[in-house]
């Protein structure tokens, strides 16, 4: 490479003395030109050396190492060109300006060149596979799509061979990736499919959107294609693609392939050397909660659970240690005021994170008084607590079935959003709330129960065909809520963006893909105080912006401990708990629902 651009100065400068003086120079300006070469070749091989060009700095003939190539002679043209300007009054100006340009396009041609015939070379001696791969039917045009054509044909052993792509954008319909055509729109995948023989189609859009993703999961299946994804960025090395990572289209692809980008050091700020409590820590969320919390360094990290084996299990995730014998886990029942309040006094939490509660809405509809009890009383004992100790910063969890409450669930989960906002306005301290949806693989969710169900011979039942939820991920949505944490002020409710929302027919159908089994889909109707779409705002609530793109900060009214209501113990051995919540929330229907029996 030395030696080549070293000719690449000579050749430059005799091509220019031909076309602008036809090779008739005085002596003089020849001694000046031959010096100004000479000069140049010098400075080329120093300045290579030293920015690393000649020393692998680049992949030849990359853009990457043209671009450095290009710096390095525009810096000789000009440093050249004053001196020789400076020092001798009979310079041409031409040799400073033209031949510059003339050196770096022999220069960038020799390149070229290089790479095409090593490009040839690396194809002529590729071996046929044993196997021919798969016939694969590329969506996406892109980089994404331009990556895994030259993984494919660098490859000895390829899974896939490429028959064509296609592409949304009808402006590529002349486009060849790596020689491969694009032979269509996205509109037109099964009919390219078939008349091309593909037998796969490989879907290289890492941003695709879920609905994207569902529609040409739909259509691969009733063509009888296999479906493969290229995973999101977040689940690549520096966004590059490997053939390895190549995977079946999964539920997780339903809910969006955005990458959730988070301040650290705000983070950092609110977490590191301070003493952090997380209730519930041994639920789905508490736990991925206490994880990441751990990794930004607290002093010290309390978990606070009511479950035993929860608590050991996650104490167990996070150090190893599976003995239970030091105070930073406290084995506790939130509905325990003195027990709580026994905790704060004796391990002076600074930071408190509250996941600890019951979700699970039919049981909370069959039974609304231990929905009272925990996520009401037991939040208020938390943030009483909380703020009689001095908790600088409290974040409670949420749910978007808080906002415009149907079910025990939701009105439970309010009435602590509007706890946490009172205790902010008398304690000034950052008392918050973070509201989001169902987290997909947590405890007892959605996908828990259709994966029993598959694995008993089904059927799955959901409720409606047209039912949709929320999802996030336990990462993201934890990732998230430490976000909303730093960037909160006292009394918010931050409402997690949850991206679109998911039919839970179409999660349902999608894990019984996966499974490989015949199973049924029952439909079983909405039960009490369920939604059939859920809101992530209320109708009287307006959302404003915040410095986080995902996270959106709403009102609540205060609501002071001294008026939550009565608890009316009913008549009989069962003590039936009758909830006051007149003037507190909306009062729901009384038409015979759980709801309307259990709490008025």
């Amino acid at each position: 490479m030395i030696g080549w651009d070293a000719m690449a100065w000579v050749l430059a400068l005799g091509g220019f003395l031909l076309v602008r003086h036809e090779l008739t120079l005085s002596e003089r300006m020849w001694v000046i030109a031959m010096t100004y070469v000479a000069a140049a070749v010098a400075l080329q091989v120093v300045g290579g050396f030293v920015t690393h060009l000649y020393l692998g700095r680049s992949k030849v003939g990359s853009f990457d190492e043209v671009t450095s190539l290009g710096r390095l002679v525009v810096a000789i043209s000009v440093v050249l060109g004053a001196a020789f300007y400076i020092a001798a009054p009979l310079f041409s100006r031409g040799i400073a300006f033209i031949m510059p340009m003339l050196a770096f396009l022999i220069m960038a041609s020799g390149r070229w060149v290089l790479r095409v015939a090593r490009g040839s070379d690396r194809r002529k001696g590729s071996r046929l596979p044993e196997v021919p791969g798969v016939p694969a039917l590329v969506y996406g045009a892109g980089d994404a799509g331009h990556q895994l054509a030259g993984l494919v044909d660098s490859s000895d052993d390829p899974p896939y061979t490429i028959v064509g792509f296609v592409d949304d954008d009808p402006s590529l319909r002349f486009l060849r990736v790596r020689g491969y055509r694009v032979l269509g729109l996205g509109a037109d995948l099964v009919a390219v499919a078939r008349a091309k023989g593909a037998e796969a189609v490989v879907l290289a859009i890492t941003e695709a959107s879920p609905q994207l993703i569902q529609d040409v999961s739909d259509r691969c299946t009733e063509a009888g294609l296999e479906l493969v994804v290229v995973p999101p960025v977040r689940e690549m090395i520096a966004g590059r693609i490997e053939l390895d990572h190549l995977r079946a289209f999964n539920v997780a692809d339903l809910l969006g392939r955005r990458q959730v980008e988070t301040d650290l050091t705000e983070i950092a700020d609110r977490v590191t050397g301070k003493v952090v409590l997380v209730t519930g820590a041994g639920g789905s969320i508490g736990s991925e909660l206490a994880r990441q919390v751990q990794a930004l360094q607290p002093a010290k990290l309390l978990l606070l659970d009511r479950d035993e084996s929860a608590l050991h299990a996650t104490k167990l995730s996070l150090d190893g240690d599976g003995l239970l014998d030091t105070e930073d886990t406290v084995l506790c029942d939130i509905r325990d005021r003195e027990a709580v309040c026994a905790v704060f006094n004796r391990l002076a939490p600074e930071v408190v994170f509250h996941a600890a509660a019951l979700k699970h809405l039919p049981m909370l509809e069959r039974f609304p008084d231990e929905g009272w009890k925990t996520n009401v009383l037991g939040t208020r004992n938390v943030l009483e607590c909380a703020a009689t100790n001095g908790v600088q910063h409290f974040v409670n969890i949420s749910t978007d079935k808080a906002a415009d409450a149907t079910s025990v669930l939701g009105q439970t989960k309010r009435l602590a959003e509007r706890l946490t906002a009172w205790y902010a306005g008398q304690t000034g301290m950052r008392y918050l709330s973070v509201r989001f949806g169902n987290v997909l693989g947590s405890r007892g969710s959605v996908l828990d129960t259709f994966r029993a169900q598959i694995d008993r011979g089904g059927p799955v039942t959901v409720t409606d065909p047209e039912v949709t939820r929320f999802f996030m991920t336990i990462p993201e949505a934890c990732e998230l809520v430490l976000q909303a944490a730093a960037i909160g002020h006292p009394g918010d409710v931050l409402v997690l963006d949850m991206g679109e929302p998911v039919r839970i027919v179409d999660v349902a159908r999608r894990l019984i893909e996966e499974s490989g089994k015949d199973v049924d889909i029952t439909f079983s109707g909405l039960r009490e105080g369920e939604k059939l779409h859920e809101v992530l705002l209320s109708r009287a609530e307006r959302g404003r912006d915040t410095a986080h793109e995902l996270i959106t900060q709403v009102e609540v009214p205060r609501l002071a401990p001294k008026d939550l209501g009565t608890c009316l113990p009913g008549r009989g051995d069962d003590r039936d708990l009758h909830l006051d919540f007149s003037g507190i929330v909306p009062v729901l229907p009384s038409h015979g629902t759980a709801a309307g029996k259990g709490m008025r």
